[in-house]
């Protein structure tokens, strides 16, 4: 698994211009290190009967048919999807923090490409929804030709936006989803985690299985500051000049109660999480899914 990981690592993405190279890097990659599929055969739809010719295969003939009628009929299907799958991403202006040179949002963003990829790849139906404070951008999920290469240009010209309202625009898209299927939601969660949790219930109660991928950078995590240094609000906050040491322990106290009460919320009510750093390959949000697809979460 340690040679797939360097083809999933961000720094080699983002020697990479185009959006669906980078994807199709990660999935294949990542899929190379696998040691059997983790696709499901996608279903079949009846869609009519039509009379035997030499070379069908006989296990299709239908023996009622035959019985009542004398003749070999073979049943005809179509291809279905197995699954709509909706990936909802988060462009509220926090997402363009970075310490290492890359934000949140461009980690995000190669991660919903990526997955966009897979779920393609596995003739699933797959669309994308972005917000702020309200729905920014509405990719109904679908699988036709063309369809992957519209996601990932939406994709290639994301622009965040000033504040975040994660609550909101959640029930919004929950109202606007009708068909049951799967909702991934990637974003960094700064926001009320009751009101995010109540938001994700309400998917949860319209029918579809739910997983949130937590993008973090690493120093919000470990908060690696020591010398003297000015916090500048993404959202509208204003700006905070301080000594580290005299905040770390409280923020750090109130992050761990903030992933907590979400990870306690999401554990309730059955949503799929994963905390990912954006310093680290790909491969576990990728794992993270596959789990859920076949039924292992």
């Amino acid at each position: 698994m340690e040679k797939v990981l360097r083809f999933i690592d961000p720094n080699i993405l983002a020697s990479i211009s185009r959006m669906d190279l980078r994807a199709k890097t990660v999935v294949e990659g990542f899929l190379s290190g696998l040691h059997k599929s983790p696709f499901k055969g996608f279903s079949v739809e009846f869609a009519e009967y039509r009379q035997y010719t030499p070379g069908d295969d006989p296990r299709h003939i239908d023996w009622k048919v035959f019985a009542r009628f004398d003749r070999y009929y073979v049943k005809e299907f179509e291809e279905e999807t197995n699954l709509n799958c909706h990936l909802v991403l988060d462009l509220s202006n926090s997402m363009n923090f970075a310490s290492n040179g890359r934000t949140k949002l461009t980690y995000a963003s190669y991660l919903i490409a990526s997955l966009a990829y897979l779920i393609s790849k596995q003739r699933d139906s797959v669309g994308l929804v972005t917000f702020g404070d309200k729905i920014e951008n509405h990719i109904p999920a679908q699988l036709r030709p063309g369809h992957l290469q519209s996601i990932l240009l939406a994709l290639s010209n994301l622009k965040t936006t000033e504040r975040t309202n994660i609550g909101l625009p959640l029930h919004q898209i929950a109202d606007a989803i009708r068909k049951k299927g799967m909702i991934i939601l990637v974003s960094d969660l700064l926001d009320e985690p009751e009101k995010i949790i109540h938001a994700m219930q309400h998917f949860r109660f319209r029918g579809h299985e739910v997983i949130v991928f937590h993008i973090f950078d690493a120093a919000e995590i470990t908060f690696p500051y020591h010398n003297t240094i000015k916090f500048v609000g993404l959202e509208g906050e204003g700006d905070f000049t301080t000594v580290p040491r005299n905040i770390r322990d409280e923020y750090l106290q109130k992050l761990q109660t903030h992933l907590a009460i979400l990870e306690k919320g999401f554990g309730a009510n059955r949503i799929g999480y994963t905390l990912m750093d954006t310093s680290k390959p790909l491969d576990f949000a990728l794992q993270a899914y596959l789990a859920a697809r076949t039924g292992k979460i």
